[in-house]
């Protein structure tokens, strides 16, 4: 018996994939070539393409995320106010201008950084902005607390404090800080949440304003309020509605002005803290103010008015002492 080759074949047709069927579109699953005699595999000499991950790539922080001043009076007023500082990138030029230098040498000594650089580095570091040949790093604001800033409030014959309700715009922050401590009130409260707290574009919009001005930082308005009743303030919220024109208010004794935000205005839960109401007339067709400059206008009515008690008080006392 012998043994017979076993016949073996091989085929090479693969099997017929069924179509798919997506919207209407013929679609076939696993699509396979086959080779033609004589073709070979080639295989290519040129590298794979390469894939990038996934994984979404690390932001660059902004200027206002670092929190960076920069121009020359901003960063000044901070060296002047010995604020803290991490760091300090200057041009060579402006390191040993004379107004520069000795506070310079004095933050080096307090632990900032000095870095002498070319204004294209600053032009890096501000992103572009107008930096004058110097930018800053500051350190994080300390709030005051806000038992502490009524003490203080009280070596001032009829303080004015401010209360900013809800303004998320670091801008408008900035204005009604450099108004209020350009006027002569005695500090500001904000909340903690949904509003803007100190950043980089607050100090360098209220241009020093701040290196003289305490900030007070609380969780509840309401409450905050409460307390400067209880300490003796009257509390005045701007309201656009049902409320008194502002001129015909009077303002006398400890006062807390409120600042309502740039779209909502006052919350409920705030005016009913208020005890009383104050608008500006507008005779215009804009429906509303600025919060930033309806800031400025109620404080200076409350200052003005003061400044003619102040006047009428001083004539009082000329025209006794010539009797």
């Amino acid at each position: 018996m012998t043994n017979q080759p076993r016949k073996i074949n091989i085929t090479c047709e693969t099997k017929r994939v069924q179509p798919i069927k997506i919207k209407g579109k013929r679609v076939i699953a696993n699509p396979t070539r086959h080779q033609t005699k004589g073709e070979s595999k080639a295989f290519s000499s040129k590298p794979r393409p390469y894939h990038q991950s996934s994984l979404p790539t690390p932001a660059i922080k902004s200027s206002e995320e670092r929190d960076l001043i920069y121009g020359r009076h901003p960063v000044l007023s901070a060296l002047e106010s010995q604020r803290g500082l991490n760091r300090l990138w200057i041009t060579t030029r402006l390191r040993y201008d004379p107004r520069f230098h000795h506070l310079i040498l004095q933050a080096k000594d307090n632990g900032t950084v000095i870095d002498e650089v070319e204004p294209k580095r600053l032009d890096q570091i501000t992103d572009g902005a107008n930096h004058q040949g110097i930018a800053a790093q500051i350190a994080p604001y300390a709030y005051i607390e806000l038992e502490d800033l009524i003490t203080q409030a009280k070596s001032v014959t009829d303080p004015v404090i401010v209360v900013a309700d809800g303004i998320t715009d670091p801008h408008n922050l900035g204005a009604i800080i450099r108004t209020a401590e350009a006027i002569g009130s005695q500090g500001l409260v904000i909340p903690q949440r949904r509003a803007s707290g100190i950043t980089s574009t607050v100090v360098k919009v209220a241009a020093g304003a701040l290196d003289n001005f305490p900030v007070a930082r609380v969780i509840n308005l309401s409450r905050a309020l409460e307390q400067f009743k209880d300490a003796g303030y009257w509390i005045y919220g701007t309201a656009a509605t049902g409320s008194e024109p502002i001129h015909t208010v009077k303002f006398s004794g400890s006062t807390v002005l409120v600042i309502g935000s740039e779209g909502d205005g006052l919350s409920m839960l705030t005016q009913r803290s208020c005890d009383v109401l104050v608008s500006i007339p507008l005779q215009g067709k804009t429906p509303s103010l600025n919060a930033s400059v309806a800031a400025g206008m109620a404080l200076y009515e409350i200052y003005r008015q003061r400044s003619l008690n102040t006047l009428y008080l001083d004539k009082l006392r000329t025209i006794s002492l010539k009797e």
